[in-house]
């Protein structure tokens, strides 16, 4: 990560107004374009408008407080419609996904186990908790653990999403380079449709990993 200065932060900030980004794919100056992260709108204009505050308390925190996974079509549950979704050459057990082929998207590592593989949450339960989320009930926070709908969730390596933890943008970030015009995108976008707060450093690190990237414009 550079190294700013006060000046630097504020500089990186200042660019959430001064670009102007189409709702399309976010993508790492001269990297092949990537998915457009979901919920539409313009990302720096979403991370703008996210309020800033410092993170709550974890009192009364709990995973189950965030009921998953849910039910769900034709698999099982949540999870297993994430792994097909993310997976290639999916084999499956009546509902249950049982191999296939995955790629972690935040390191790069390939599994044909899904017992390898985490679904990770995009924006943590516990961040979400420190970022409002406790002020919900159990039925609306079982809905942001199961989201299907914005890029809330993911197959990853199982060590990625045990290191990342419940950290945000301006604690940890994926060793996977290319990924994070993608994973800034979408961090906003959750955040921004789950009216969640943002701490100082995190939206002054989201203005920084946006700030290399370039948007372009789908059919």
């Amino acid at each position: 990560m550079r190294t700013r200065s006060g000046s630097r932060a504020l500089g990186a900030l200042a660019l959430v107004a001064a670009l102007t980004l189409g709702a399309a794919g976010c993508v790492p100056l001269e990297e092949e374009p990537v998915t457009p992260p979901s919920g539409g709108g313009n990302i720096n204009q979403m991370l703008s408008e996210l309020t800033v505050a410092e993170a709550g308390s974890m009192r009364g925190y709990s995973r189950n407080r965030f009921s998953h996974w849910r039910k769900t079509g034709q698999n099982c549950d949540v999870r297993d419609t994430v792994l097909e979704r993310d997976g290639k050459d999916i084999e499956h057990s009546g509902c249950n996904v049982v191999g296939g082929r995955w790629e972690s998207v935040y390191d790069g590592r390939t599994f044909t186990d899904p017992s390898d593989v985490d679904i990770d949450h995009m924006v943590p339960l516990a961040n979400a908790w420190r970022s409002g989320a406790d002020e919900w009930d159990d039925s609306k926070r079982s809905d942001f653990a199961n989201d299907l709908d914005r890029p809330q969730l993911f197959a990853v390596s199982a060590s990625s999403n045990r290191a990342k933890g419940d950290q945000d943008p301006s604690q940890w970030k994926p060793s996977n380079r290319s990924y994070w015009c993608q994973y800034a995108g979408d961090w906003v976008a959750v955040k921004h449709h789950w009216q969640l707060t943002v701490t100082s450093a995190e939206q002054a690190e989201l203005a920084d990993m946006l700030e290399g990237c370039t948007w372009e414009s789908k059919p």
